[in-house]
């Protein structure tokens, strides 16, 4: 007998500036808060939520100035998103697991560090410690920042000015990404989710100066520390870049341990940037690392 369809509805939480729109796998057990990247929106867990939504509630929200919540007033910002978080755990009826992939990860450490209360462990998707700054950036100048990430990122930052013709464009523009070359279904789900407008004029949902304002908090600049989490902390590493590069991860070995002391840091195989959340493969162990809370740290290692 076929195993039953996960449930799922899109809602909205209240905060400040109005409806934040979340997608939400499951219907009881316990609560999972997921955050997607930079220029994301919730179906990034297209694979992961129906994975958990079998026996817990997986709330994935749309940050600020991306798909349903593109027209939530700024400021922008972690501690912006890190509130809105708050919010959604609260209305869900926490504490809740809080998993963060890319930029998502920067707003699960944020509220963690604000709301620990609010928080039972947290499960970092490659992002969350700060990214080394590129030769010859300095952090005191935001303009070049907003700059050194639109270039980490390439296509998918670039696409933000653009228009499409129809979904199919739209869906032909990430066939041709190289981190998307292995499709899925989900990475459909993902491209037609993210349109606003009408045809022939359909653009991506996140609006630019979200992501831009956004890119200033993910750095490690002068005066920074590394510090603990004070909560236990998985962190899943993925080996390929935003560009699907072998020799480019979005973080090498031992970076994100160095800065976040205590979490535990390990690899997940055979995938990108985008694909630890957009494949089989990365969806299981975004899930396993939900479902088993860390255990210490073993020396900053890749397990």
């Amino acid at each position: 007998m076929p195993a039953t369809p996960v449930p799922y509805h899109r809602q909205t939480v209240g905060v400040r500036g109005g409806p934040l729109t979340v997608g939400v796998w499951g219907e009881a057990g316990p609560l999972v808060v997921a955050a997607h990247g930079v220029t994301g929106t919730h179906q990034t867990w297209a694979l992961v939520g129906p994975r958990l939504g079998r026996d817990h509630r997986f709330v994935a929200v749309d940050l600020r100035g991306r798909g349903g919540s593109r027209d939530l007033p700024p400021p922008y910002g972690m501690a912006a998103h890190a509130a809105d978080l708050a919010a959604v755990i609260e209305a869900y009826g926490g504490p809740a697991v809080l998993v963060g992939h890319s930029m998502g990860g920067f707003v699960v450490v944020r509220t963690v560090r604000e709301r620990p209360d609010l928080v039972t462990h947290a499960v970092l998707v490659d992002g969350g410690a700060p990214l080394p700054l590129p030769d010859g950036v300095s952090g005191d100048d935001p303009a070049r920042l907003e700059s050194a990430l639109a270039d980490a990122v390439g296509p998918a930052f670039a696409r933000l000015s653009m228009t499409f013709p129809s979904r199919e464009a739209y869906r032909d523009f990430w066939r041709a990404h190289p981190a998307f070359r292995a499709w899925h279904p989900a990475m459909a789900a993902y491209a037609d989710y993210d349109l606003v407008g009408s045809e022939p004029e359909l653009r991506p949902s996140t609006r630019p100066e979200a992501a831009l304002r956004d890119t200033r908090d993910m750095y490690a600049v002068a005066g920074m520390r590394p510090e603990p989490l004070g909560r236990p902390a998985a962190f899943l590493r993925a080996p390929r870049g935003v560009q699907d590069e072998p020799d480019r991860p979005f973080y090498p070995a031992g970076w994100p341990s160095r800065w976040l002391p205590g979490v535990v840091e390990s690899i997940v195989e055979d995938v990108n940037h985008y694909t630890i959340t957009l494949s089989e493969a990365g969806a299981a162990a975004v899930e396993a690392a939900v479902r088993v809370p860390p255990g210490p740290e073993r020396d900053g290692e890749d397990r």
